[in-house]
């Protein structure tokens, strides 16, 4: 997205279809390797769910993996 920072996802648990993340402060933003970007928020998919996704950001480890498993297209907007 032009004028967002995107941090570099670390990917520390191997291959990831997630290339970077922009944590606000009631969402996450993700981008994909296929350079689709959506926001996750407090509403869609919720609180829970946004926190602890901020929690693998920051790890560099299972976000995706928990995207695909607890979140899947519960998302708040597709950006990109």
């Amino acid at each position: 997205m032009e004028g967002t920072f995107m941090e570099r996802y670390q990917n520390l648990s191997g291959s990831s279809g997630i290339s970077g993340f922009e944590i606000g402060k009631d969402n996450i933003i993700i981008q994909f390797t296929n350079g689709s970007i959506y926001l996750y928020d407090y509403i869609s998919p919720g609180i829970d769910a946004v926190e602890k996704m901020k929690v693998h950001a920051k790890s560099g480890s299972g976000l995706c993996t928990y995207i695909n498993q607890h979140v899947r297209d519960h998302y708040a907007a597709r950006l990109k």
